[in-house]
Formats: structure tokens, sequence, C-alpha cells
């Protein structure tokens, strides 16, 4: 058993998609810190094991919440049954989202409605409902998982870029509504990462999956960890997720969405070959130069 942070003993943190990935790691680190939490997901039997191992590990109540996040009632359902606990939530990490690869005219409809409950609705819901009790009690953290998809149009992923864009700008007028009122809103923004979430939209075989350089999800929710428990706003991670953010701000949108098109489309390397194998990626300051010298930053981007 680890030593454990008895100035947080008390304190509750409620992580959405808590079975995997990022919603993983972000559990381990706060329960790791003292934190008692409540992990909420899907997979019952994986969150059973999460419960029964980081109570043996840490010494902290562990509360599962099998609950789908697809369904539309499911924020008021997970708020009740925190009230029933008597349980006040003190940080709420909105870690679930999925997206769905394809062109939009050829991709499932009620799976698009499903990425958008999950990635806007029920995100908005939960914020909603324990932001009003933060604010009452003058004290609280909210963590948004956002992404580098949201800041440019993302074709092949249209729906998905499109909910981490809602993400971006709604995090941005809490950040603004919350000031001096004890509760910190933070937007953690990673690049792609090496997590399920490739295999979930069926985009394993794209460019960016098995050509690039994926991102550590314990590294990224370290950093998303420490920058929340700073009370930072804005979290950035990568050089390349920081490079393509700070570019997103310059380029016209549609050659953005060019640029992102290339990313997403079908890789024609094999399956075995090594997707993290060595490739020169153009520097920011590359990047910008090209950006100057073949057109004005506020209108056509002629390229050959």
């Amino acid at each position: 058993m680890k030593h454990i942070n008895t100035e947080n003993r008390n304190r509750y943190a409620l992580i959405t998609g808590a079975s995997s990935g990022f919603g993983y790691e972000f559990a381990n680190l706060f329960a790791a810190d003292g934190y008692n939490l409540i992990i909420v997901g899907r997979n019952e039997k994986q969150l059973q094991k999460i419960t029964d191992d980081f109570k043996a590990k840490y010494d902290v109540e562990v509360t599962p919440v099998l609950k789908d996040l697809f369904d539309r009632n499911a924020a008021q359902a997970i708020y009740a049954h925190t009230k029933t606990m008597g349980i006040n939530v003190d940080v709420l990490v909105n870690d679930a989202g999925q997206g769905q690869w394809g062109m939009f005219a050829e991709t499932d409809l009620e799976r698009d409605l499903d990425i958008i409950q999950l990635n806007v609705i029920t995100l908005l819901s939960l914020t909603k409902l324990f932001l009003k009790d933060m604010l009452a009690r003058g004290e609280g953290k909210i963590l948004q998982l956002a992404s580098e998809a949201g800041k440019t149009p993302m074709p092949l992923m249209a729906v998905y870029a499109a909910t981490k864009a809602f993400v971006i700008s709604f995090t941005e007028a809490l950040i603004n509504e919350t000031e001096n009122t004890g509760v910190s809103v933070t937007m953690l923004l990673p690049g792609a990462s090496d997590t399920d979430f490739f295999h979930k939209a069926q985009a394993e075989k794209t460019v960016v999956y098995k050509e690039e350089e994926l991102a550590d999800p314990v590294e990224v929710a370290k950093a998303g960890y420490k920058g929340l428990m700073k009370g930072e706003n804005r979290i950035t991670i990568g050089a390349g997720a920081k490079s393509h953010v700070a570019m997103s701000a310059m380029m016209p949108d549609h050659v953005s969405a060019a640029n992102m098109r290339k990313k997403m489309e079908l890789s024609e390397k094999p399956d075995n070959e090594n997707r993290r194998e060595a490739l020169h990626d153009p520097s920011f300051e590359e990047r910008l130069k090209i950006v100057r010298e073949t057109g004005e930053l506020s209108g056509d981007y002629k390229s050959n």
C-alpha cells in the first residue's frame, strides 16, 4: 500500500470513461493522491477490477457506477446517485468520448447522434449539475477532455472534431464565468494518443495512427493532472499538438481541413510496420514560414 495524502481523504473525484485510456490513468493519479473515486463506465468487469485494485493499493473509497453515457438521462442518474450517497464531488473529470471514422455521408447516423450525445450533451449535463454545487460551496475543479482536433475541421471524422470544437468553446466560456469563484475549469488538449480511441472509431488504418508518433496516455494524464491541481485553464500536451493548435489559429480553415484529410486517410503501409518509426515532422517555424511564403494568413492559402 502506498503512502496516502491525508489532506484529500474526504475528497471525491468523479471520472467518466474510467475503464481505460486517459480515464483510467486519471483515476490512478487521483487515487494515488488520496482522493476517493467515483468511476463511471460501461464495462462492468473492468470497473470492478479497478475498484478492487485501487482499494487494495491506495486504501481509498472507490464507487463504480455502471452507466451508458449514450443515454440521455445518464448525467441526471449519476448526479442523483451521488446525492443519495451523500457525496459532494470535489473534482469532475469529463473524459468519456468517442469518434467515428469515414465520409460523413456514409457513416451511421445513429452512431453520429450517439457521439454527439456522449461528447456534448452528457458532458454539458454533468458539468451543469456539478458546477452548480461547486459554486454554492465556493470550491471545486472541473477537467474537460478536449482535443487538438477541436481546433480544425477534420474530414473523415467530421462529427468528432465538431464535438470537440464545442467542448473548447464551451469550456472557454466557463473559464470566464468561474473567475474569482473558487472553482477552476481546465481543458486538456492532447494530440493523437495511444489509447483505444482509434479502435473504437475504426480508424486503426489511418495515416495518423499507423505512421505518426502517438502520445503516451500516462504522460498526458500526468501533465493534465498537474495542470488541473495548479488551477491552469488550458493544457496542450506535446510539441506536435502545440504546433497544430498554434498553426490552426493562423491557417484558413480550408487549408487546415486539407491537411487533416491527409492525416485521416488510409495508410498504404502494411499493418505490421512500425507506426512509430522516425519521420520528419516540420517544426512550428518551418510550417509558419510555408504559410507566410505561400499566402496571406487571412486569405486563401495558395498551394501547388
